[in-house]
């Protein structure tokens, strides 16, 4: 007999599956990334459709099958509809996704990184902080969480950047965007940050090319 589970998550994909049904890819603080079908989501009125998009944050009520997830039902707490009303917010919110959809996996404790996702998405969200500051801090600490990250700097910087690096690394998540940093100290951060998704990271990623595209257009 299966068994009923409540998970807090975020949808990180929704794709088409059959005529009527969504296929969805959710990041979970209890079990990691997971895989989920919403039945009749596609279906005008469906209760699912809503709540089967990417950015949904909320508790999720999932059927455990022996590949994969049927979703219920889910009690939403952000639908992060703010993102989708400005092109470049939403191309940053994307490659966030992408982003944690790499470096997540099915049953670990994803608690840290939903937490950074979660509060990346609502930086991206504040005009206070440059979106590009905020893709710098996403991308330094989901590999801090992972593990792939050196404690310093790997290039030779300013004193700012080093304090700005070491805090990105050692802060609590609730403290992340807090600060805001002169074009330069950025432009070095920008270049250690890089450096280090060179050396730990073996892909491309597609949101990431639309956002750089976006940048020039």
């Amino acid at each position: 007999m299966r068994e009923t589970a409540n998970l807090t998550g975020m949808v990180l994909k929704a794709t088409p599956s059959g005529e009527y049904d969504r296929r969805l890819v959710i990041l979970t603080r209890e079990r990691g990334k997971i895989t989920a079908f919403a039945r009749g989501a596609k279906r005008p009125g469906n209760q699912l459709m809503a709540v089967s998009r990417p950015f949904v944050f909320g508790q999720f009520r999932l059927f455990e099958g022996r590949e994969a997830y049927s979703l219920q039902g889910a009690e939403i707490s952000n639908y992060f509809t703010e993102l989708s009303q400005d092109v470049e917010s939403a191309c940053y919110g994307s490659y966030f996704l992408e982003f944690a959809d790499y470096y997540s996996r099915e049953n670990m404790d994803a608690g840290e990184l939903l937490l950074l996702l979660y509060q990346s998405l609502r930086a991206l969200l504040k005009p206070s902080l440059p979106n590009s500051l905020v893709q710098l801090v996403f991308e330094l600490r989901a590999m801090t969480i992972s593990g792939e990250y050196t404690e310093h700097p790997p290039c030779q910087v300013s004193d700012s950047a080093a304090y700005a690096w070491e805090y990105i690394i050692f802060s609590p998540l609730e403290s992340l965007y807090t600060f805001v940093l002169t074009p330069e100290v950025q432009k070095e951060l920008k270049l250690c940050v890089d450096r280090n998704k060179k050396r730990f990271i073996d892909r491309s990623f597609h949101s990431l090319e639309i956002l750089e595209r976006h940048k020039i257009g």
